[in-house]
């Protein structure tokens, strides 16, 4: 929450800079003023949090009208606030910005994991780090309010060997021996490009396969064989994902790891209505 409330102060700073010329010179410094935020298109709702925060920060009171993680409607009302008129125009891009970005990733995160649990209630629908810079925390939440896990956090708290790692590395086997000296009790998760790769891969202890780019069908045959190696194998699919095809793959995987959750989700349409109190 202190970090959250730190990051929504520097995004004002960004915004707002050494003030609002515009309210300044329009707006009475007096005025009081009341306002809603209003859903625009169904959706799942997240940055509801953050909105009030920034609200909050500008010394505004809030009634929150709809929960994060919960279902909203076109017309819904989700946040109201009041206060000082230019403490609400101050707030409102950013207020808004939030929503709109957060629900887009909590509504189409929701929309895979439903996917997902039609072909198999245990599949995980997880994030990437394809996030925007100063903006992971939030994205990572919205995909946890879509019913998704977040995935690592960045590289300083998860071990994954991915391509480029093996490459400078000399190997998989080379790669993975010195990730286990130095594991120190984590779990190694290492990306592969073939079955070749994946077996090497389960023979040296890895915890965790990601699939990186296979069909559904190559997958499915690296995945049953992976298995029989190694029958507590953890199956990450990575790379290729799609709306279309994320059932077949959930089929036989543990998880699978999107970037699209993040990186080129639809925003969410929320507008607010301010008037004079």
């Amino acid at each position: 929450m202190a970090e959250m409330k730190q990051r929504i102060k520097e995004y004002l700073r960004e915004d707002v800079g050494s003030g609002d010329i515009t309210s300044a010179l329009v707006i009475p410094s007096d005025a009081k003023a009341h306002g809603m935020i209003i859903c625009k298109e169904a959706c799942i709702l997240a940055g509801g949090d953050e909105a009030a925060e920034v609200f909050r920060t500008l010394g505004a009171r809030v009634l929150r009208r709809r929960r994060d993680g919960s279902t909203a409607r076109t017309g819904d009302i989700v946040l109201e606030v009041q206060g000082s008129a230019r403490a609400l125009l101050a707030g409102e891009r950013l207020a808004l910005n939030m929503l709109m970005r957060m629900s887009g990733i909590a509504t189409i995160t929701r929309t895979l994991v439903a996917k997902c649990r039609r072909a198999n209630p245990k599949a995980k629908v997880a994030a990437t780090r394809k996030t925007t810079p100063g903006f992971r925390e939030f994205e990572k939440r919205a995909v946890v309010l879509g019913g998704g896990i977040p995935h690592r956090s960045g590289l300083f708290d998860a071990i994954l060997i991915k391509n480029n790692h093996i490459r400078i590395a000399g190997g998989v086997r080379e790669a993975l021996a010195r990730a286990r000296r130095g594991a120190r009790g984590k779990s190694i998760e290492i990306e592969v490009e073939t079955l070749e790769q994946g077996r090497v891969a389960v023979e040296e202890g890895a915890d965790v396969i990601m699939l990186d780019n296979f069909t559904p069908a190559r997958a499915a045959k690296a995945s049953a064989e992976l298995r029989r190696i190694k029958p507590s194998i953890i199956i990450e699919i990575s790379g290729g994902i799609t709306p279309e095809n994320i059932g077949r793959y959930a089929r036989f995987a543990d998880i699978i790891s999107l970037g699209r959750l993040t990186y080129s989700v639809k925003a969410i349409d929320f507008s607010m209505r301010i008037e004079k109190a």
